[in-house]
């Protein structure tokens, strides 16, 4: 489970962020995980519930937003939305297709608190 690894990651992101900051904890951390992206996000919500005890994500809640997939097509010229990397072409079937959107993980936002 590879999520436990970038969980961590993502962790010490936060960790570095309150240190910057100057906050002492997050209400809500959002994140973005596209469907290219090859990250299960139940299993790194649970990666981080897991590692948040004792930390500043300690009962934070975790949202993440799994945006679509898109590519564009070289046969057609036109940009698609796909669900995988093995996707044909819906528009003409081709398969000359380079992935331009859904392949990013990280942190959007938090919400924090400062007590």
């Amino acid at each position: 489970m590879h999520e436990l690894g970038l969980a961590a990651g993502i962790l010490q992101i936060v960790e570095q962020a309150a240190l910057r900051e100057h906050f002492r904890r997050v209400s809500r951390l959002h994140l973005e995980a596209g469907t290219l992206a090859g990250v299960e996000p139940q299993a790194l919500r649970f990666a981080l519930t897991a590692l948040a005890p004792g930390t500043c994500l300690e009962g934070a809640e975790i949202a993440i937003a799994e945006p679509c997939a898109t590519a564009w097509c070289g046969r057609c010229a036109e940009a698609v939305e796909i669900s995988s990397r093995a996707d044909p072409c819906p528009r003409c079937g081709g398969a000359r297709l380079r992935a331009t959107g859904g392949t990013q993980l990280r942190v959007l936002d938090l919400v924090v608190f400062d007590d």
